[in-house]
């Protein structure tokens, strides 16, 4: 709900806060006093167009802040969130918006700019205005879609609905994406094909190519490799490398030391450091064998062009399918499973399309069990609403939520049904499209009939065992002109279906009709009065026991008499559900 509404220089308005009430709050005013602009600011604030004329004379920009409680509905926190911005603050949701004479518009939600998409987006959960030129909104199929879902409750066949939808047009596209490809699958076969018989020729293993590389380089240094190995074990050990060498090895030197440590008979350093030598024997053995099996490894002729033939083709994979000889043979056997599927094109397309079928019989058969709901809803909507409107001063009016079945071939996502919602002002009258059959006052009594039957649906499924409606206000209404053509007991009748309505929701209603206003939580006078340049400016001021009193007894009679102050304080007596 609206916690608090606060203007600067908008228009007329220099400052002006206003707080209404929980349940319902009437704002009244002399014709001409400046109550436009209020709904104005509170459209402002819904992400409605700027106009640099809205700013008041003299100002350099008009500044609009509404503070709204959700109440427990996490929608429009939901949608802050999504947005990357802070969700609440203390629980509560900011949104403001300046006005400068010249530039752009500025817009934040909870001290953090916004676009105006967001306002609009985050409104929707919170305010609705009922105005002459916001009923234009509601003849859009669309709301009147959404309006007839939430009165029927079919959030559960809708979500069914929508995913079957969901599952059929990700099918499809699949299906089309497959059958666009389908004449270029035979050409890119093709050159899977050869590509894979290509690798398959020159059959390379894992890591062959750093082999050949190494076994290159060894051929390449041979003459090196050679001379160094014969010093290094000619140093180490003679017979090695000439069989009739008599030179002593080192290792025979080691051993030699050893013995003669060991000859000394005592332990400590003598004893570890003999160990110490048997351990570096044994090492040194071991590089000995190593190194002296590496002089049998000869290269024998004709190796060295064998290996670069061989490195020249497996370069060539590399350079088309690599960079490695590993990243060739991944993409080979992808190129198998990719080729397999290639293959199989047109037995999988016939699959695809079975599969596509069936899925579209599914969301079929939820479009119709979510037409049935909406069906039965609309005719109850219908009725209830051509009820309130005969206590409306609209007798003979009438509602009709018309449902007509596409064919099957016409689903699409919203299902299989055109929903109009087609108004009858008068007796006599065609029925026509709303927004094309009535004037701003029939309208705003026809959306306050609806949003009234709305709300008694919304009772019915939140009351509690002990019968006492466990939600606080979840929306808040604003009406406009809804008192035109009003008046007598219609108009009371009026103030009490308003009140009724503001029992679940907050509701605003700006009226000349003391019989409105009367019904009214918080009451708010709009009146003009000096500007602080000497000019004409808006007051808002709230009013309560005797200066409401006064207020009601003006629009009464237009003046403070006796007679009128009384009938104003029975009215205000007699205003109660």
């Amino acid at each position: 709900m609206l916690e608090e509404l606060e203007v600067r220089d908008l228009g007329p308005i220099h400052q002006a806060l206003l707080r209404p009430a929980s349940g319902m709050t009437a704002i009244t005013g002399e014709t001409g006093a400046g109550k436009s602009m209020l709904l104005n600011a509170i459209r402002l604030i819904s992400g409605a167009p700027t106009r640099s004329d809205l700013v008041a004379p003299g100002s350099s920009e008009a500044w609009v802040q509404g503070i709204f409680l959700p109440e427990g509905d996490r929608a429009p926190v939901e949608v802050i969130s999504q947005a990357g911005l802070p969700g609440e603050e203390d629980g509560q949701i900011f949104i403001s918006r300046s006005i400068p004479v010249t530039g752009r518009s500025r817009a934040s939600v909870n001290g953090r700019t916004a676009p105006r998409s967001l306002l609009e987006e985050v409104s929707a959960d919170l305010i609705t205005v009922h105005g002459q030129a916001d009923q234009l909104r509601m003849a859009a199929p669309g709301r009147q879609r959404d309006f007839l879902d939430a009165y029927a409750r079919d959030g559960q066949e809708l979500a069914a609905f929508r995913a079957a939808w969901a599952t059929y047009q990700e099918t499809r596209e699949h299906l089309e994406t497959l059958r666009n490809q389908e004449t270029g699958m035979a050409a890119q076969a093709d050159y899977l094909r050869e590509s894979i018989d290509r690798i398959d020729r020159v059959d390379p293993h894992p890591g062959e190519d750093d082999d050949l590389q190494l076994q290159r380089d060894r051929i390449e240094h041979a003459a090196q490799i050679s001379q160094g190995l014969r010093v290094a074990l000619g140093a180490l050990d003679a017979s090695q490398v000439d069989p009739d060498g008599d030179g002593p090895s080192v290792s025979g030197l080691i051993d030699q030391a050893i013995s003669a440590l060991d000859g000394i008979g005592v332990d400590g350093v003598f004893k570890e450091s003999a160990e110490r030598l048997r351990s570096i024997n044994t090492d040194l053995a071991d590089l000995v064998f190593t190194l002296s099996s590496e002089v049998d490894d000869e290269v024998q002729e004709g190796d060295l062009d064998r290996i670069n033939a061989r490195i020249h083709d497996l370069s060539e994979l590399t350079r088309r399918w690599g960079p490695t000889i590993d990243d060739v043979l991944a993409w080979r056997e992808k190129s198998r499973l990719d080729l397999e599927d290639m293959d199989a094109s047109p037995e999988k397309l016939q699959e695809l399309q079975d599969r596509c079928d069936l899925e579209r019989d599914r969301a079929l058969q939820a479009a119709r069990a979510l037409s049935r709901v909406r069906d039965k809803a609309g005719r109850d909507l219908g009725g209830k609403v051509s009820d309130e409107l005969k206590s409306l001063a609209m007798a003979g009016a009438g509602l009709e939520v018309k449902i007509v079945q596409r064919p099957d071939e016409a689903l699409d996502s919203q299902g299989l049904d055109d929903i109009a919602f087609l108004f009858t002002p008068y007796p006599g009258s065609p029925r026509l499209p709303m927004g094309k059959s009535a004037s701003g006052g029939e309208l705003s009594r026809l959306m306050l009939a609806m949003e009234l039957v709305a709300a008694d649906a919304r009772a019915i499924d939140r009351k509690s065992g002990d019968g006492r409606d466990e939600a606080g206000p979840s929306m808040t209404f604003i009406f406009d002109e809804v008192d035109a053509g009003v008046g007598g007991r219609a108009a009371v009748e009026l103030g009490r279906r308003l009140a009724r309505l503001a029992a679940t929701s907050q509701v605003i209603v700006v009226t000349h009709l003391p019989q409105v206003a009367s019904w009214a939580d918080a009451h708010f006078v709009v009146s003009k009065g000096a500007g602080q340049a000497g000019g004409v400016e808006t007051v808002i001021s709230q009013v309560s026991g005797e200066s409401r009193q006064r207020e009601i007894a003006r629009m009464l009679a237009g003046s403070e008499s006796e007679t009128s102050l009384e009938h104003a304080r029975e009215l205000l007596d007699s205003s109660r559900l």
